[in-house]
């Protein structure tokens, strides 16, 4: 077997010394990788993998037989393994990986699988040979027969660069992964594999906190304070310049995974000291919160010199909930038009000067009128299907021709592409989250940075009040249309907004019932209410005590801030034991309140996706 490196670097010659080729041939036979082989001989991954390649120390793929050799398998799918003979037979067909989403855990959305489908499907479309590469049994991408190649293998630079180099690909596609295949492409473009989109460089700029700033500065471009840190100390410099309350997050998260909004040194102390995984390479993000902020999404498509906005979601919970847990409405509702045409111009710029080539997702938050990025992903969003489908644009497909070279400007004139907000909607869309609370109860039930859902409604209708009633029903949340309507509300949401709920929900014959601050508030605007005790306030029964009891409907309740959020969490975790809704932003509130009159007001028609599609033939 001729070697792929016949000649060693200083390192490798000196792993051989404490390494000899049946050592490691052993080790990879029981599963060793790479990385750990490295770790235990204090070496690093790239001088095991040039030493073991010298070996000839190489794996070989094994086919599955989805036949059972009873005839001919159309649809086998391949494993690596360290033996003797390579089952898999590559093609002269021209052909192009696409690496898939990998395991999924509470907090990451399956929606990227749906965006590797569809890639596979135009990829299909454009003549290519798909090769799907994906380690999770559970998605439809790992359907043998979706892909015209499967590879059924951990998404690891080690198992991705052997199928590449046995498969040659005219290119690989990782940003229809989510994060974990977006992580590989540094390694895999200095490796030399061709990364179809945008390319490593623009990735690394999106994801690398101080080169975006540096960014967002040249393009003076509003975004909140940050700082990165990898210690403790300087952490709490940071937040003494910007203030509390901060956003804290790990680099390169899954699903906002360990973001957490911190209020004092104390907590943040505890938080650096639970870390595990802060380096100079990996450091602590640190942004200023901007509470009471309105959210918005922004999908785009870009080439090199041109830039469509696929869609533009506005979040009904305030900033601080994960975008994957939030509320969104597609198009917006009531912002002014100016934050939008700000939002779309930094989007452009962004995609420009980032080199977006496919795909691109940007968070946005807006206080005071002011637009804020947030952050910006340069790649296939979570929003990317309920986009698809609430405009009846084929946006993944796209993409792909995008990231195969063609044009959007051609593009453009064959999809009859317009920004979102110029498409002409004739209906609204809203995606409702799914939450697992029901069982997992002791979890918590408060929205944060980090993602809590497991899954997702769509609802579309003509009027905002119908879709959010849709919307509710279809994640399994179902409204009172009477009863009694538990209400808490922080210092912060006690004004006309909150005036104006209990006023609607008294007008529609509810009962009202509410802590000692939020009582004294509404009777002292008229509005008649009972007064409960708080938990843990001197009395029974308290409100925890009701909700179990069955004498609560609806519950709104709005903590804010650290100690509140604790306090509160018996509230949630009681209207999870009995099936009661329960909101916890005063603009959740608003908008199921609107639902329920709508609910009583009338009933609901049904239509078909295409029927609200039938707007693009008209």
């Amino acid at each position: 077997m001729t070697t792929p490196h016949p000649e060693l670097s200083g390192e490798a010659r000196a792993l051989a010394l404490r390494l000899p080729a049946p050592t490691i041939k052993k080790a990879k036979e029981h599963g060793f990788s790479d990385f750990q082989i490295a770790t235990i001989f204090q070496s690093t991954e790239n001088t095991v993998r040039e030493l073991r390649s010298h070996y000839g120390v190489i794996s070989v793929f094994k086919t599955v037989d989805t036949c059972a050799a009873e005839f001919d398998a159309k649809t086998p799918y391949h494993y690596s393994t360290y033996d003797e003979e390579n089952e898999s037979v590559r093609s002269d067909r021209p052909k192009v990986i696409i690496l898939g989403g990998g395991p999924n855990r509470i907090g990451q959305g399956i929606e990227f699988d749906y965006c590797c489908v569809q890639a596979v499907f135009a990829l299909k479309e454009a003549g290519y040979e798909t090769i799907m590469v994906n380690c999770n049994p559970e998605t439809v991408s790992t359907d043998y027969d979706i892909a015209d190649k499967l590879y059924f293998e951990p998404l690891t630079f080690e198992d991705v660069i052997r199928i590449i180099e046995h498969e040659k690909p005219l290119g690989v596609i990782v940003s229809f992964g989510g994060q974990t295949p977006l992580k590989l492409s540094t390694r895999l473009d200095a490796a030399g594999v061709n990364i179809l989109g945008t390319s490593s460089k623009g990735i690394d700029l999106a994801e690398d906190r101080k080169k975006f700033g540096a960014l967002l500065r040249e393009l003076d471009i509003p975004h909140p304070d940050y700082g990165t840190a990898t210690t403790f100390a300087e952490a709490q410099e940071i937040t003494r310049k910007i203030g509390y309350p901060v956003l804290v997050r790990p680099s390169y998260v899954l699903g906002g995974r360990a973001m957490k909004i911190i209020y004092s040194d104390d907590s943040l102390k505890e938080y650096v000291d639970q870390a595990l995984f802060i380096t100079e390479k990996y450091p602590l993000l640190i942004d200023r919160f901007l509470e009471t902020a309105v959210e918005f999404d922004i999908d785009a498509l870009a080439d090199s010199t041109d830039c469509v906005i696929s869609g533009t979601m506005q979040h009904i919970e305030a900033a601080g909930i994960h975008s994957g847990d939030s509320t969104s409405i597609l198009p917006y509702y009531n912002i002014e038009p100016a934050a939008i045409a700000t939002m779309k111009e930094y989007t452009r710029k962004l995609a420009t000067n980032i080199g977006v080539i496919g795909l691109m997702n940007v968070q946005y938050a807006v206080q005071n009128g002011k637009v804020y990025v947030i952050e910006v992903n340069p790649r296939a969003s979570r929003t990317v299907p309920f986009v698809g489908k609430a405009t009846a644009v084929p946006v993944v497909k796209i993409a792909t021709r995008i990231m195969l070279g063609e044009k959007l400007c051609d593009l453009r004139r064959e999809f009859n592409l317009k920004d979102c907000d110029e498409l002409g909607l004739k209906h609204l869309a809203i995606k409702e989250p799914v939450f697992p609370f029901s069982k997992f109860v002791k979890s918590g039930v408060y929205l944060g940075p980090e993602m809590r859902s497991t899954g997702e409604a769509m609802s579309l209708a003509e009027e905002f009040p119908e879709a959010f009633a849709k919307a509710y029903q279809a994640a399994n949340m179902h409204l009172p249309l009477s009863g009694t309507v538990f209400i808490s509300v922080n210092e912060h949401d006690k004004d006309e907004r909150i005036i104006n709920i209990a006023r609607e929900l008294y007008r529609m014959d509810f009962d009202l019932v509410a802590t000692a601050g939020t009582f004294a508030f509404l009777t002292g605007h008229g509005i008649e209410c009972k007064k409960v005790f708080k938990v843990g306030e001197e009395g029974r029964p308290n409100i925890f005590d009701i909700i179990k009891l069955g004498k609560v409907d609806f519950v709104i309740n709005t903590p804010r801030g650290e100690k509140a959020l604790h306090d509160e969490e018996a509230i949630g975790s009681a209207s999870v034991q009995s099936g009661v809704p329960f909101v916890t932003t005063i603009e959740a509130a608003e908008a199921s309140v609107k639902a329920i009159d709508c609910i009583r007001r009338q009933e609901f028609g049904v239509k078909s996706l295409q029927e609200y599609a039938s707007y693009r033939s008209q």
